[in-house]
């Protein structure tokens, strides 16, 4: 027996006339330096439609992929609109991929138009004429004379190409299981891997944001958009907000701490998204030059765990919420947040807080162990977590790395335990591991520590080869500005917080710990600095 309801289809055409009609005054602010540019929903839907007529008389039809190497401004918010809403594919680029990673997914994804920030032309200008399928460059925000491009590329000036367009546009109706959006994995190990979202995915996500045990946002909210529209569709986030009506300020190129403080003061955002290392440093520069901030309610960090002194020193100074997510390129990305559940209070609701989160409904989950046997939810047990979903991707596009997915769950390469209710602890990267003696220990769990001594700014934790038990963890750690400690002090400090069999040895001092393209962590660089002698290594 079938039901009798329609068979509606979730489009992103939909979502862009939806909010352009029920939230159209809703606004949004993109930093300048010194202020912001504004806009609202309904002018963002009104650019969108001429972007994609300009874009059909470059060719754009089916499910062509438009490229944008841009930050987040109001130009990137309409890209997101148009493309896919005229059947289309979005690839949001990556602009911190190494050079050669760069061109090697514009080619695999066989991008056609190139959207860039005029302040990002530099940078692409080097990597276009290795960019094979590009035929058209459109420059937002930027002088379109200032790039000098190679045979066959045309480059075309964005407000130019969308004056006197039409505001209206015959969007299409579209499968809702068509590809919307492409985005590239950080490519930490081998070539990056793409994921292509559907219409249906995204439209699912973005619901599942808005909701209670995700982000909450409403249309009383204000939301300042760090995380990068370039990389994992910035967590989703304006879809959402195109979807509920909930007000976006968008920092554009100004992402260091003193921005970040001045953007906060200007627009007094009421939730904010960013990966742990931004409010690291905001949180620096908030202790030495101290402001109100009450109005920011809650942030929710994801990318890599944040410390658990950061978000209590929020807490306490501030009165701000630092929420955990976890969530991957191949997830959406949003896969779980950290709410405590109703009722839980003090220390009981801090423990909720340091895990990654509870998974939502549509979001199954499992721990696998080596022998691929199903780990309990016991609290205890470890295992890699496995998930799958609706809105978590089944393959890579172009069949790359076959062995990331078993019986239709993704492996995600994140190791830890789930309680009976669902919370999810991550204790490390499957890669990142340390296996001493024949026990293992949590890298994660040790850099936490670490960065619970007030005189630290940042700690990484890798393994690192020892005759005696196999590997034994080596600490990077950051010292902050105008701090003074030492290895043997920070050992000591560690010495009722984790088994005295854990306590690391091996200790250096770096003026930064290396990222990835996305702000995590790269230990990879960080092994390989210390297979080639680089660090200057204290052993305790």
């Amino acid at each position: 027996m079938l039901s009798t309801m329609q068979d509606d289809q979730l489009s992103l055409a939909h979502l862009l006339q939806y909010g352009a009609r029920m939230h159209g005054d809703t606004e949004v602010a993109t930093w300048t330096g010194s202020g912001s540019r504004r806009t609202t929903f309904g002018q963002v839907a009104k650019r969108a439609a001429q972007l994609a007529h300009a874009l059909r008389e470059l060719g754009v039809t089916d499910d062509q992929r438009v490229g944008t190497f841009m930050w987040n401004n109001a130009e990137h918010l309409e890209c997101y609109l148009a493309v896919p809403a005229m059947g289309a594919v979005l690839h949001t680029l990556n602009i911190r991929l190494f050079p050669e990673q760069l061109t090697y997914v514009a080619n695999h994804a066989e991008d056609h138009v190139v959207v860039v920030d005029g302040s990002l032309l530099p940078l692409f200008a080097k990597q276009l004429p290795e960019m094979k399928t590009v035929r058209h460059v459109i420059v937002a925000n930027g002088d379109a004379a200032a790039l000098e491009a190679p045979s066959g590329v045309t480059v075309h000036s964005y407000e130019e190409l969308l004056a006197g367009r039409p505001e209206t546009f015959d969007w299409p109706e579209i499968d809702e299981r068509s590809a919307a959006a492409m985005c590239y994995t950080s490519g930490t190990t081998g070539d990056p891997k793409g994921v292509v979202y559907s219409h249906r995915s995204i439209w699912l996500h973005s619901m599942q944001i808005c909701m209670t045990d995700m982000m909450r946002l409403t249309d009383s909210d204000r939301a300042l958009v760090i995380v990068p529209m370039f990389h994992a569709m910035s967590w989703g986030m304006p879809y959402a907000a195109f979807m509920i009506g909930t007000s976006m300020v968008l920092p554009d190129r100004f992402l260091q701490p003193a921005p970040i403080a001045e953007i906060l003061a200007a627009e007094k955002p009421t939730f904010a998204g960013a990966v742990p290392t931004i409010w690291q440093g905001l949180l620096q520069h908030l202790d030495a030059n101290p402001q109100d901030i009450s109005h920011l309610r809650e942030v929710v960090v994801g990318g890599s765990a944040a410390p658990p002194a950061m978000m209590h020193a929020f807490e306490e100074r501030y009165n701000v919420s630092v929420l955990h997510a976890w969530g991957m390129t191949e997830t959406s990305p949003m896969g779980s947040v950290a709410r405590p559940p109703s009722g839980a209070t003090g220390e009981e609701a801090w423990r909720y807080r340091y895990t990654q989160g509870r998974f939502p409904a549509l979001v199954k989950a499992r721990l696998v162990d080596d022998e691929g046997n199903e780990v309990p939810w016991d609290g205890k047990s470890v295992g890699e977590l496995e998930v799958k979903g609706p809105w978590i991707t089944g393959s890579y596009y172009g069949g790359a790395d076959p062995d990331k997915f078993h019986d239709g769950w993704l492996r995600t390469g994140d190791v830890g335990r789930i309680t009976p209710d669902g919370y999810l602890t991550l204790t490390d990267r499957a890669k990142d591991v340390i296996k001493s003696g024949g026990e293992w220990i949590s890298s994660v769990d040790l850099e936490n520590a670490v960065m619970g001594h007030p005189a630290v700014a940042e700690a990484a934790v890798i393994g690192v080869p020892d005759e005696k038990w196999g590997e034994r963890p080596l600490v990077a750690v950051v010292v902050r500005e105008g701090e003074q400690v030492t290895a043997e002090e920070l050992r000591e400090f560690l010495r009722d917080k984790v088994a005295k069999w854990q306590l690391p040895e091996n200790w250096t001092f770096v003026s930064e710990v290396p990222k990835t393209s996305v702000g995590k962590f790269d230990k990879k660089r960080l092994r390989a600095a210390h297979a080639e002698g680089k660090l200057d290594v204290a052993h305790l």
